[in-house]
């Protein structure tokens, strides 16, 4: 065994014997070195590492299960989301693993996934490959040197590449699997490379363990005002969640995951894992300064061969190139992680059809129906299958792939903290303007910023707000440092009355998605949702 520190709680208790060398908690030079020595990656300008992923380029949420024992028998909410493995199948791919490992190296990082000490979760990652390890260990929080010698982790996750499960007998849908266990207490990866699978287990593990605890795990980042004001900000991949919250005036919580209590707001992780196709200098500097810097992990960014120099424009490999770095390479972001209750929740959608207003202002009512509708346009590559167009969808709670308990948990959840807390609530739509996907052009990221300063500072509570007559959210009817026209939808397409029709069939999914979840919500809910009879 090799690394800084050991735990005094090995790898006996998982049945991994006979492993060759085992890396613990190596820091990122020794990871640099073990990856490039392996040829698992390459060095680019700057000092970042780069390594490609192969065949799975993103997650690949068709290939995840959760194992079905007596103790999440009750309390998951199955389905096409969380679909039930049997226990001897989940026994026979750790199994496999085991076997697999023996004779290899194994690399272990021990961390923590939550900042605030009350929830935060101790977590082992077991990783095949280096470049894997660095990238867990950018993501998570980092325990002390004491705390890593009798670190003992309350869930394990065994990523193991280069492990294929066999369909016809281990019961799963391909090669690639990504198991979890609650009774065992481990996660269980094989068969892709994408590093993403690490993150998002984690994820899944907290938004079940959580709500016992009075906890609302959150899909979103969050930052903090000057004044001590915290936001937090709900939205898919591609919608701008980590962009919008690294703001230079604003103090950076997180990027992606974290926890609402009853004292505040605290981060999952201890990292950002950034999309950076396309990624600007001018409009996001501070994630695009992170792609130049010895530490971040890059996932199948195109690089010269000569001159090393990265090419973030090219999206040869995917739409979904990624950066993992530490969350200290932002400036400005807050060293414990937390922040107190929200003033503001931003509710942010990549609306294709282009026809939902650039902000509005959203009722207790209708917050908690756009918490459970989840309305966005997935982008093309974050996940495995999608075609080269964004596609509209309804992800509820923002987040479905990752939570194993019914929405309406959240929900309830969410209602109730945004009361206790008296949180206003904006819907912002950093999608399409003009027209739809192919004729009109995506919301410039200037007013879009714009727009959620105002809102952020309160400039937007005393202006004249109008219901929108298809969804019924509130428009502000200025707002400071935006062209008014921008601010109606309607008034920037060319053709009003395409506006009218693609509105109007936005509707009809609205109302169509939400049928599933009208006997969770009571009559307030209900009558703040989206009908075709209010657009008609």
């Amino acid at each position: 065994m090799q690394g800084p520190v050991v735990s005094r709680h090995g790898l006996e208790s998982l049945g991994l014997r006979n492993l060759k060398d085992v890396y613990w908690n190596l820091a990122a030079p020794a990871l640099y070195e073990q990856a490039l020595t392996r040829g698992e990656a390459r060095l680019a300008a700057g000092g970042p590492l780069v390594a490609l992923t192969g065949e799975h380029t993103g997650r690949s949420p068709k290939d995840k299960f959760i194992v079905e024992e007596p103790e999440s028998l009750d309390t998951v909410w199955w389905g096409e989301v969380n679909v039930p493995m049997e226990p001897a199948h989940f026994d026979r791919l750790l199994a496999k693993a085991r076997a697999y490992l023996q004779g290899r190296d194994l690399f272990v990082q021990d961390c923590f996934a939550g900042a605030d000490p009350a929830y935060r979760l101790p977590v082992r990652i077991l990783t095949e490959c280096a470049w894997h390890n660095l990238f867990a260990r950018n993501m998570f929080i980092q325990p002390s040197h004491d705390e890593l010698a009798d670190f003992d982790p309350a869930f394990t996750v065994l990523q193991v590449p280069g492990l294929q499960a066999d369909p016809s007998t281990d019961g799963t849908r391909s090669e690639c699997f990504v198991l979890v266990s609650f009774a065992q207490r481990i996660v269980l990866i094989g068969g892709t490379s994408y590093a993403g699978e690490i993150k998002k287990s984690v994820f899944s593990i907290l938004n079940y363990l959580l709500p016992d605890r009075g906890v609302l795990p959150m899909h979103c980042s969050a930052n903090i005002g000057s004044k001590g004001d915290t936001a937090i900000f709900f939205g898919l991949s591609g919608t701008g969640k980590t962009t919008l919250s690294a703001d230079g005036s604003r103090t950076l919580i997180g990027d992606d995951e974290h926890g609402w209590s009853d004292t505040g707001v605290f981060n999952f992780e201890g990292g950002c894992y950034a999309k950076v196709i396309r990624l600007s200098a001018e409009a996001e500097p501070e994630i695009y300064a992170t792609t130049r810097r010895f530490g971040t992990v890059l996932e199948n960014v195109v690089m010269d061969q000569d001159t090393r120099s990265l090419d973030l424009e090219s999206a040869h490999y995917t739409e979904n190139t990624r950066a993992s770095y530490p969350i200290e390479f932002i400036p400005n972001v807050s060293a414990a992680g937390q922040g107190g209750l929200p003033k503001n929740i931003v509710m942010l959608t990549a609306d294709a059809f282009g026809v939902l207003p650039p902000i509005s202002r959203l009722t207790p009512e209708q917050a908690m129906y756009h918490f459970l509708s989840g309305y966005t346009a997935r982008v093309a590559g974050t996940e495995k299958g999608l075609g080269s167009e964004p596609t509209a969808t309804f992800s509820t709670c923002f987040g479905a792939p990752f939570m194993p308990r019914h929405p309406s948990v959240y929900a309830r959840m969410l209602r109730d903290k945004m009361q206790a807390a008296d949180a206003n609530c904006w819907l912002v739509n950093t999608g399409w303007s003009g027209g739809q996907y192919g004729v009109g052009r995506r919301m410039d990221i200037k007013l879009t910023r714009a727009m959620l300063r105002a809102a952020l500072a309160g400039e937007l509570d005393e202006v004249e707000m109008q219901p929108h007559p298809d969804f019924g959210v509130l428009v502000p009817t200025s707002c400071p440092g935006v062209p008014a026209a921008v601010l109606d939808p309607r008034a920037t397409w060319a053709d009003p009355e395409a506006y009218d029709r693609i509105a109007r069939d936005l509707v009809r999914r609205f109302e169509a998605n939400f049928k599933q979840f009208e006997s969770y919500v009571d009559d307030g809910v209900r009558a703040a949702g989206i009908y075709q009879a209010a657009a008609e």
